[in-house]
C-alpha cells in the first residue's frame, strides 16, 4: 500500500499527495504540486497517510503528484502573486457595486501559476454571479472562482477564543467539518440553552463531537428518561442523567427530587 503526503494550502483547503521521487520532506515543508490546472504551493502536514479509498484513486491516476520541494524562485513567485491578489481584490469590489446582490468579499487567492483565481465571500442566501464571473473572467484572463464560505469558514479564516478560553479548533487542528447535530447535544443533556453551546459561526460547537463517543458509551449504562423507580417506598422517574458524574436525577408526582448515583439506582426496584 501506498503512503501519500497531507497538504494544506493557503486557502485551508487539504489534498493528498504521492510523493514519487521520494523527497526528503518533513511537516511545515513547503512543496509545489502538480493540481488540475497547473501547479499550486502548500505546507505539508502529514508525510505519511495511509488510506484504501486514496490507494484506490491511486491506482486510477487520480492522486497528483508533489513536483518538488519550493525554490527560491517559487517563494518569490508567491510574493508576487500575493501582490497581485490585492490588485485583484480592488478591482473586484470596483466591479461589484453595479450588479443588484450583496456579498461581502473575503479573501482572494491565485494559484501559484496564476491559472486560476479564486474569490472568497459571505452572502445571505445564494447568489447568482453567473454574469459577474463571466465579466471577471474577462477581466482577469484566468478562470474565475467565487466560494461562497459558510459561517464555520469564517470563523476558520478570521481565528479568536472559544467560550473555553483556547484558540477556535478549526484554526489550530480540525482539519475539516464534520456535521454536529442537535442529537449529540440531547445525549449530552446540554438542550437547554443552545446559545451556550454555540460557536461565534452561528453553529453548533464542533467539541461536541468529540465528546459524543464518551456519551453514547456510557448511555448503554444508564436508564432511559421517564424510566420508573421506587426510592423510599415512594414512585419516582428518571428526568435527567449525568454522564460525567454517573448521577441520576429522580422527581416524584409531588416534584420532589433526589439525586442517586449510577450504583445506587442499580439496586432499586423497577416500577
Amino acid at each position: 500500500m501506498q503512503d501519500f503526503v497531507e497538504i494544506i494550502f493557503r486557502t485551508d483547503r487539504t489534498g493528498y499527495y504521492y510523493n514519487y521521487k521520494n523527497l526528503e520532506i518533513s511537516p511545515d515543508t513547503q512543496v509545489v504540486v502538480k493540481v488540475e490546472r497547473g501547479e499550486e504551493i502548500g505546507s505539508v502536514v502529514n508525510c505519511s497517510f495511509f488510506d484504501e479509498e486514496l490507494e484506490i484513486k491511486f491506482k486510477k491516476n487520480e492522486i497528483y503528484n508533489i513536483l518538488r520541494i519550493a525554490t527560491e524562485e517559487d517563494t518569490k513567485q508567491l510574493e508576487i502573486v500575493k501582490q497581485k491578489e490585492q490588485e485583484a481584490k480592488k478591482k473586484f469590489l470596483k466591479m461589484v457595486v453595479k450588479y443588484p446582490f450583496e456579498m461581502k468579499l473575503l479573501d482572494t487567492v491565485y494559484q501559484l501559476d496564476g491559472n486560476k483565481l479564486t474569490f472568497f465571500f459571505s452572502a445571505d442566501g445564494r447568489v447568482d454571479f453567473r454574469d459577474f464571473v463571466r465579466e471577471l473572467a474577462n477581466e482577469f484572463k484566468t478562470r474565475i472562482e467565487l466560494h461562497q464560505s459558510s459561517g464555520r469558514e469564517d470563523a476558520r479564516r478570521y481565528g479568536g477564543l472559544g467560550i473555553c478560553g483556547k484558540t477556535y479548533c478549526c484554526v489550530t487542528f480540525l482539519k475539516k467539518f464534520n456535521q454536529v447535530s442537535i442529537k449529540m447535544a440531547k445525549d449530552q443533556n446540554l438542550l437547554g440553552n443552545l446559545s451556550k453551546i454555540s460557536g461565534p459561526c452561528g453553529r453548533l460547537l464542533c467539541c461536541l463531537r468529540f465528546e459524543e463517543d464518551f456519551y453514547l458509551e456510557k448511555v448503554a449504562d444508564f436508564p432511559e428518561i421517564g424510566d420508573e423507580v421506587f426510592f423510599n417506598e415512594a414512585k419516582m422517574r428518571v428526568i435527567k442523567n449525568d454522564y460525567y458524574n454517573n448521577k441520576i436525577f429522580l422527581s416524584s408526582k409531588e416534584k420532589k427530587n433526589e439525586t442517586v448515583t449510577l450504583e445506587e439506582f442499580n439496586l432499586l426496584e423497577r416500577c
